[in-house]
């Protein structure tokens, strides 16, 4: 069973994140917190695997319990729940450790998804998440253009026109439901294809795949 805490400083989300967690099988939530110094205390003392953080909470916001959660609970994964989908913040809280990083509005069976990715050491962003984190990003990527796109191009040689054609769709920041909408495949074909394109690729992400989706110019993105 992956062990869960639920952090957040609304009692009504509380109960539905954990409505929605419970209907998978395979999650417990042990615990719930109202603010961050709580979140990780009960983190420390239940042992859990993954805490999910709202960032706006008061005592201790969700991002500074995420820099303090190693030196208290080492085993757990946190994934960052919030309203708020501004880069800055995106980009801190996987800077920061993050395994993830979902806004509110995130579908329940994407949440439970996220919590067994973050369960098996996997990071996992939302759409919205990874479309934030490639707009910033992309501007500041090292070496000249020219050159970072042909490096780009050679590696994506790898691929196959299906592959390429799904890449381009999670450089746009569709999730594998959207993207398999897009080009009339099933989800989980789509989610088939990821795998193998970021095994192809040796990429640890979709957003490392996006920036190089965006690099060589792939269809419409950048």
């Amino acid at each position: 069973m992956i062990r869960v805490l639920v952090a957040d400083d609304e009692p009504l989300i509380r109960a539905g994140i954990r409505m929605i967690l419970s209907s998978a099988d395979d999650i417990d939530v042990v615990a719930e917190a109202a603010d961050g110094r709580q979140a990780l205390e009960l983190a420390r003392a239940h042992r859990v695997d993954v805490v999910l953080l709202d960032i706006q909470m008061p005592v201790l916001d969700g991002l500074s319990a995420l820099a303090e959660l190693p030196r208290v609970a080492p085993g757990a994964r946190a994934l960052i729940l919030t309203t708020f989908g501004e880069r800055d913040n995106v980009l801190r809280a996987v800077s920061d450790g993050g395994a993830g990083f979902l806004l509110k509005d995130t579908a329940p069976a994407e949440l439970i998804q996220a919590v067994r990715a973050a369960a098996t050491g996997h990071a996992f962003l939302s759409p919205a998440a990874t479309r934030h984190i490639v707009d910033s990003l992309a501007g500041g990527r090292a070496g000249p253009v020219a050159a970072r796109g042909a490096r780009a191009r050679q590696r994506l040689e790898l691929l196959t026109e299906r592959e390429l054609e799904v890449l381009a769709l999670l450089g746009e920041g569709l999730s594998n439901a959207d993207a398999g909408a897009r080009i009339h495949m099933s989800e989980a074909t789509v989610k088939t294809y990821v795998s193998r394109i970021l095994a192809k690729l040796a990429c640890e992400n979709r957003v490392q795949a996006a920036l190089l989706a965006r690099d060589a110019g792939l269809g419409g993105v950048g």
